[in-house]
């Protein structure tokens, strides 16, 4: 924020023109995050909603009487401080915590009243008969709007914040509104204190040198930490939707740290973040002009014939596609591979799927296809938006309405540093993955040159998935690591960022191995073995097996052809969105 904001809160005519000022801000960030293409989407659901209902308005007249009677209730029961059955939240739902939300007849009242609104609303949509896909969009939007609805997001209805503004004499509130304001600057809410981190100095800390660059990625090469390393590396290929750090955080929790001391010469790709001169980079160049080129170029530094990969996310479809074109080849290359929460087969894309029927995907692809890219923060808007209670409204809460300061959390530093997508590499992702999901069906695809069959691979396999994962559910990366043989399948606790970042030395959460395969999820789940701790130290052994024989570790990096750059991390990751 400019450093006359001070000035600004105080002259009333200056606040005033500021207000104007960010407010017409605020509305350009709300339609380049995708914000108008939601509210279009809500009013279009319950446009449906509403037409499906005079067909049939029995659910309807139901539900809004049970509604009328139950506050009814609430009013008798505020009017004699009698209280019968009451409205409660869910056990996971923390907005109503504090003692005053139960103790005081008004806020009860607030809070009772909203709930009874809420499971109206969750009734008559979730008994909408509409089609699946249109069913679940109606539900999704309509959770979207009772979250948003809540009294704990206005000052006026949350006792919490009334109390803090009486406590401060209002310092609190002044405080929020220029919170507020900063974020209006920036184009986004802020959930940590992004002043604490700076890339290479407290985040994105391990030892290495970019021996490699191009226009579509940096190759960096990790410092080993002990005297011999096994023979073949390891190519970590993160998502190139996010940025590769979320591998390589803090010491204490560096998946990037862990791989170099259990004695893995690592290297790993980090992505550009594309502007619009760079909206024509294809799928088939992050195959092959990315992942394809850094196995090359891995094999060439180290001298190993053969590599191990892992890849995350976004990052694991695109190994798939390049193992498929090796494969096509007769190119063993790719000694082993493993995906960590990584669809290939996109029958089930979990709540993504409501932003993805025909008629948004081809609104967004002409989008994207004018400004050249899809934008990161509607990316991060739209995953932000499954888990609205706490990735929005809770900032909203805590930042502009109690005027507090988050605190620095490395995860969600990460969080907020999006990437975008070429607009050729999106739409064809999106249209041939999520809306086609050709990746599996065989020859569908041709990529690089090469016509896609995932059944031709070979490679062992390690796929790791989550069982609470939203954006990957572990059901659906199930079925698509069933196209592949040699497939060792695990399934970890929590979701699709904490569930893979559980680092072994906190031990904490659990997992389930040794299911049996061939019968269905369900099936292997009943059988599988849980596990108490990471998962970390079992992928390690498995991985091990397949690193071949111990030998020095390399005392340089790079090599003759491929000297070394610049440090660890590197120039391409430090590209944010402006």
């Amino acid at each position: 924020m400019e450093k006359n904001s001070n000035d600004k809160l105080t002259n009333p005519q200056e606040f005033i023109n500021y207000v104007n000022q960010e407010t017409q801000k605020l509305l350009e960030n709300y339609t380049k995050a995708g914000g108008d293409d939601v509210f279009s989407q809500f009013t279009q659901s319950w446009s449906e909603l509403a037409t499906r209902s005079l067909e049939d308005p029995t659910v309807w007249i139901k539900a809004i009487t049970d509604y009328q009677q139950a506050q009814m209730n609430l009013w008798k029961g505020l009017l004699t401080g009698q209280s019968g059955a009451q409205a409660t939240a869910a056990p996971a739902d923390r907005r109503f915590n504090a003692e005053v939300w139960s103790t005081n007849p008004i806020f009860s009242y607030i809070k009772q009243s909203y709930l009874l609104g809420s499971g109206m609303l969750q009734n008559m949509a979730s008994n909408a008969n509409l089609s699946e896909s249109e069913q679940r969009k109606l539900e999704f939007y309509t959770q979207q709007y009772i979250d948003a609805m809540s009294p704990t997001n206005f000052a006026i209805t949350n006792p919490e914040v009334l109390q803090q503004a009486l406590e401060t004499k209002g310092k609190s509130l002044v405080d929020g509104l220029q919170n507020l304001m900063g974020d209006i600057e920036k184009g986004r809410i802020s959930m940590t204190d992004e002043s604490a981190f700076v890339l290479g100095e407290n985040i994105a800390t391990s030892k290495g040198a970019v021996v490699f660059e191009n226009d579509m990625f940096q190759l960096i090469q990790y410092k080993p930490s002990t005297e011999q390393v096994y023979e073949k590396p390891t190519l970590i290929v993160p998502p190139c939707i996010n940025k590769f750090y979320i591998l390589d955080l803090q010491e204490h929790n560096s998946y990037v740290k862990f791989c170099v001391d259990e004695g893995q010469t690592v290297f790993l790709v980090s992505w550009i973040n594309p502007s619009i001169e760079q909206g024509n980079i294809s799928w088939d160049d992050y195959v092959g002009k990315g992942v394809i080129t850094a196995i090359d170029k891995v094999k060439e530094i180290s001298g190993s014939p053969k590599v191990n990969a892992v890849a995350w996310c976004i990052g694991g479809t695109l190994l798939a596609s390049a193992l498929a074109v090796l494969a096509h080849r007769k190119d063993t290359s790719v000694a082993s591979a493993t995906f960590l929460t990584t669809l290939t087969d996109f029958r089930d894309p979990g709540d993504l799927c409501v932003f993805l029927d025909e008629q948004q995907v081809k609104k967004l692809e002409n989008k994207v296809n004018n400004q050249g890219y899809l934008s990161g923060k509607e990316l991060a808007t739209s995953f932000n938006m499954l888990r609205s209670n706490d990735l929005i409204w809770s900032y909203v809460v805590n930042n502009y309405l109690k005027g507090q300061t988050p605190p620095p959390f490395d995860i969600l530093y990460w969080n907020g540093d999006s990437t975008n997508l070429p607009a050729e590499m999106y739409t064809f992702y999106i249209n041939n993955m999520y809306l086609e999901n050709k990746l599996v069906e065989k020859d569908a695809l041709t990529i690089c040159g090469s016509p896609i069959d995932l059944g031709r691979i070979k490679t062992p396999c390690y796929f790791l998935s989550t069982i609470e994962d939203h954006i990957a559910p572990w059901k659906g990366t199930f079925t698509g690591a069933e196209n592949f043989s040699n497939v060792e399948f695990v399934l970890g606790a929590s979701g699709h960022v904490a569930g893979v970042i559980n680092p072994a030395s906190k031990n904490r959460r659990n997992y389930w191995i040794k299911g049996e395969m061939g019968q269905g999820s369900d099936h292997w789940l009943e059988t599988a073995e849980r596990v108490e701790g990471s998962w970390w130290p079992n992928w390690s052994e498995w991985q091990k097996k397949r690193g071949g024989k111990k030998v020095d570790a390399p005392a340089d990096y790079g090599n003759a052809d491929n000297k070394a750059i610049e440090p660890a991390p590197g120039r391409y990751v430090t590209v944010r969105i402006e």
